[in-house]
């Protein structure tokens, strides 16, 4: 059981001061270094704050009604701040845009575009051999049987190269293509080149990205105009229908950059046989906005393909490439104007593998085959019109020159002229409406009408929240133990073992026999038990 004594020590006066000094100076050392550290109270804190109101509300003084009143201000002005700060946020947060056009500072158009062509009729009747009728019963829809009458079942004829008889029984220019002027030169069927789509063997002017020709002015009579004869006698006549089978006569017409691939079945626009169709063409260059204002794809900037079979990335040669795949996996094949070295497929399940599988795809986000829009592309924007072609003298006089009758000329002939409306270009740039450094100007503008506050006001706050934590922490981590001596003015506080060791006086009977020499005399304890727990003795 540790016992306590308290003993009243007197020292020399001489020895007095110069101690009492030293603790004087130690306690103010310990009183500033605390004084320093101390963190300031709310009042202190409120009464410096740039925070408008906040030292009314919560400074130092009295509390009563006009404190009360100002902090209900403050409060009501912090609920709206941030009322208004929430719906900036959420305006932000649905990254609205616009497209901004500026047709004051056009751009030179850098080329005349490729235009491709292709004659709604894929196969020629006549060029049609009975292997070819047999092969192609399914496109076709024509019976398979040969010219003397045998049945499909007593035919037999070799596999069939889809690419041969595409090439073979196709319409071909050099027969279509009557006349043809570009820039006020002649050209030929062989300025244009050819090119397999769904609509089989087409042929594409001015195709070559590393040569594109040049337009020298806009307006009639400076782009294309070509003379073609559709050649409706060699078209198939219709036993049963398809989902191949067309009823249309004319040609199928896609205006695009040298760099995308013809996607003529979906893009193409149709032109019919006697009239002229004049086509004003518009180059026009978009910028649309990436993640996540858009849906755009940014190009990799690594100098490789970024779809195989392509130089460069476009949705027709995305939504090529994902068709490709359907069939691969259905067919373990593919189509003629596909790319790629695969196997192409048979005629006998053309049709299947075309039609059953290229419906499936879908071209939303959701389906299987995503095809973004490219971040930077160049379309062309058409306007048409057309007239009535030939009059009856221009009838006739085509009719002598092409040794063909009136009304042949008036059902087969058309005149396709492309031009551009003017050597300039559409600049149209998708930009963010609402950006970051307009939600932080709103912000601004917001807190400093409501609570008077900046950045700086919530460093501010920032800073005395973490004044205040960092004292709480140190508090927990540095609790002083209690010390076994401690020393108040005169009185000095002494366990019983300590005092043992270090007194001078180690036995009562020593005490009382030196009491001439002692400062202080002895206390005795007449009530104590003999031998007791409490033991007199003297300093």
């Amino acid at each position: 059981m540790p016992i306590e004594i308290v003993c009243k020590i007197k020292f020399a006066e001489e020895d007095a001061k110069p101690k009492e000094k030293e603790a004087g100076d130690e306690q103010s050392l310990l009183g500033a270094a605390r004084g320093a550290a101390a963190p300031r109270d709310l009042a202190t804190f409120a009464s410096t704050s740039t925070l408008h109101g906040l030292g009314r509300a919560c400074g130092p003084g009295p509390h009563g009604l006009r404190r009360t009143l100002w902090a209900l201000a403050l409060l009501t002005s912090l609920a709206a701040f941030l009322y208004q700060a929430a719906g900036l946020a959420r305006g932000y947060l649905t990254r609205p845009h616009l497209v901004a056009m500026d047709p004051a500072a056009p751009a030179p158009v850098a080329g005349f575009p490729a235009v491709t062509l292709c004659n709604i009729n894929r196969f020629r009747h006549s060029a049609l051999s009975d292997a070819d009728i047999f092969h192609l019963a399914n496109l076709t829809g024509l019976p398979p049987k040969d010219r003397d009458g045998h049945r499909a079942a007593g035919l037999r004829y070799p596999e069939p190269d889809m690419v041969d008889i595409l090439n073979r029984t196709g319409h071909q220019l050099a027969d279509m293509l009557k006349s043809c002027n570009f820039s006020g030169h002649h050209c030929s069927a062989s300025n244009f080149s050819v090119v397999y789509t769904r609509y089989g063997k087409c042929y594409t002017f001015n195709a070559d990205p590393h040569s594109s020709l040049p337009s020298r002015a806009g307006g009639m009579g400076s782009g294309l105009e070509i003379m073609l004869d559709i050649q409706q006698e060699e078209y198939l006549p219709i036993w049963r229908e398809t989902n191949e089978t067309s009823f249309e006569a004319g040609i199928r017409v896609q205006i695009h950059s040298q760099e995308e691939p013809p996607y003529i079945h979906q893009l193409g626009f149709g032109v019919s046989p006697g009239f002229q169709t004049f086509v004003s063409c518009q180059e026009q260059r978009l910028t649309y906005l990436p993640q996540p204002w858009g849906n755009c794809r940014a190009e990799s900037g690594l100098g490789e393909p970024e779809l195989q079979g392509y130089s460069a990335y476009s949705v027709s040669a995305c939504r090529l490439r994902c068709e490709k795949e359907a069939v691969l996996q259905r067919c373990h094949c593919r189509m003629v104007h596909m790319p790629g070295n695969e196997t192409i497929c048979p005629p006998n399940i053309y049709i299947e593998c075309a039609d059953h599988t290229l419906d499936s795809l879908g071209g939303g986000s959701e389906g299987p085959c995503f095809c973004p829009t490219p971040c930077n592309l160049t379309r062309y924007g058409k306007e048409i019109s057309m007239v009535r072609i030939p009059n009856r003298g221009s009838a006739r006089y085509l009719a002598r020159k092409y040794n063909r009758n009136e009304t042949y000329i008036r059902e087969n002939f058309l005149v396709l002229d492309i031009f551009f409306e003017a050597l300039t270009s559409e600049a149209m740039e998708q930009r963010a409406a609402y950006g970051l450094s307009a939600l932080l100007g709103d912000l601004g503008g917001q807190m400093g009408l409501f609570i008077g506050a900046s950045i700086l006001t919530l460093l501010e706050i920032l800073d005395y929240i973490y004044e205040v934590s960092w004292d709480r922490l140190k508090r927990v981590w540095r609790r002083p133990k209690t010390p076994l001596r401690t020393s108040t003015g005169g009185i000095s506080t002494l366990g019983l073992q300590e005092l043992k060791e270090q007194s001078p006086c180690p036995s009562r009977g020593r005490a009382e026999g030196g009491g001439a020499s002692s400062l202080l005399p002895n206390h005795h304890h007449p009530h104590g038990p003999p031998g007791g727990l409490f033991e007199d003795f003297a300093c």
